[in-house]
């Protein structure tokens, strides 16, 4: 996920990707986009984004269902 502090919408998703990666197995990581010139110009409109192995999967609100079934989706091979 991309995002940066005192952002309401990131601590949001944070709790949903947290919540199926637990329930998933699948690990994920956060990255700070005020640590980078280049995350900040490409992410600041969006944020939060998630990411799925590198893929832009969704931006602003994440939701617990299409992520889940996109994280099932790719485990399963498909």
């Amino acid at each position: 996920m991309y995002g940066k502090p005192g952002c309401h919408l990131c601590e949001d998703a944070r709790a949903v990707i947290e919540k199926v990666a637990a329930d998933l197995g699948v690990r994920w990581e956060e990255r700070d986009i005020t640590l980078s010139e280049e995350d900040t110009r490409k992410y600041w409109e969006q944020i939060p984004v998630t990411l799925i192995n590198g893929v832009q999967h969704d931006f602003w609100r994440v939701d617990e269902a299409r992520l889940r079934a996109a994280v099932a989706e790719l485990r399963a091979g498909s």
